[in-house]
């Protein structure tokens, strides 16, 4: 017999998970997104989520409150008499009335290897810290911030090179599968729950706008993973002369480079014709660039409208200290 679900979820990253509770044969009787946001180039638009509109494919009824603070809007929440809710980067953080508001509970798909980065921002944490690994968790919710009992876990290996981007799509869709997963073992009264170790635990902070500038001054590991992990949004960026005025680049792909260059010479430098930038230790190679407003580009090609000659030495944030 299927299970009688509410989804709630927002960006892209949810929306195989609620296609595939949906292709699994469970009744969604109701989908929570967040309202629609101005969008467009004056923000005159309104744009439903990619949930709400995944939602309105399936033919599921959406419900859009700012928050469930209004007493009509958690006694509308039990009327649907669910047996389970699933959240996955819903976005609102939810009150006990709703985290009890169903007969089963709250089960939350979350992108980490918890307790290790709780929080809003853990694929990007992730790769930023170097790690190595992370994975998917389907978590039962309670009121603390990511803190519940563990149900179910999806490994997924952090490569050297990968993005935040393509690795949201690898968590996306791993996600999707072990909801699925969890949601049957729920169904027959066996999924298990393990409380999660207090060692360990690490919070992903929303990433913050004065973080994204590049400082070469770090060393060269460091800065690429802090480009990858920005990668392909909100995108880390330096500042250089083009053409005579200042202009912020954003950097979406790199490289360790082991180009030999002179002791002393200055972090930020311009080592070659094809973008090595000299670090604290060792350097990186820049292979796809985006100016504002622009297209992102191959080094090769965005070197033929924009040069930045070998020597030139690339500025650190200001109010940045050298790190390692």
């Amino acid at each position: 017999m299927a299970l009688r679900i509410i989804f709630m979820g927002t960006p892209e990253f949810s929306v195989p998970t609620l296609t595939a509770l949906a292709e699994a044969g469970h009744e969604i009787i109701a989908v929570y997104s967040q309202p629609p946001r101005p969008a467009g180039r004056r923000g005159l638009d309104l744009t439903k989520s990619p949930v709400h509109q995944a939602a309105e494919r399936l033919e599921i009824p959406v419900l859009t409150p700012t928050n469930f603070k209004a007493e009509e809007d958690r006694a509308a929440f039990a009327a649907h008499g669910a047996d389970v809710a699933v959240v996955v980067a819903y976005g609102l953080l939810l009150p006990e009335a709703i985290l009890n508001g169903t007969r089963l509970g709250c089960y939350n798909g979350h992108a980490s290897l918890l307790p290790r980065w709780r929080g809003a921002a853990p694929i990007q944490r992730a790769i930023m810290a170097g790690d190595a690994e992370t994975g998917m968790m389907v978590m039962k919710m309670e009121k603390g911030l990511d803190t519940g009992p563990v149900a179910l876990t999806r490994r997924l290996a952090i490569t050297t090179e990968i993005t935040a981007g393509e690795l949201h799509d690898a968590l996306s869709l791993a996600g999707a599968e072990a909801m699925v997963e969890a949601m049957s073992k729920l169904e027959a009264g066996s999924l298990p729950l393990v409380p999660q170790s207090e060692d360990g635990v690490l919070y992903a902070a929303k990433i913050d706008k004065g973080e994204t500038r590049i400082d070469f001054r770090r060393a060269a590991g460091a800065v690429h993973n802090h480009i990858r992990g920005l990668s392909p949004f909100p995108g880390a960026w330096f500042e250089a002369e083009i053409h005579g005025k200042p202009e912020r680049i954003k950097v979406l792909a790199s490289r360790l480079a082991d180009t030999p260059y002179p002791a002393g010479t200055a972090p930020g430098t311009v080592l070659d014709g094809a973008l090595t930038i000299a670090c604290a230790d060792g350097a990186i190679q820049l292979l796809k660039l985006q100016k504002a407003g622009g297209k992102p580009l191959d080094a090769i090609e965005f070197l033929r409208g924009t040069p930045i000659a070998s020597g030139t030495v690339i500025a650190s944030p200001p109010d940045a200290k050298a790190a390692s």
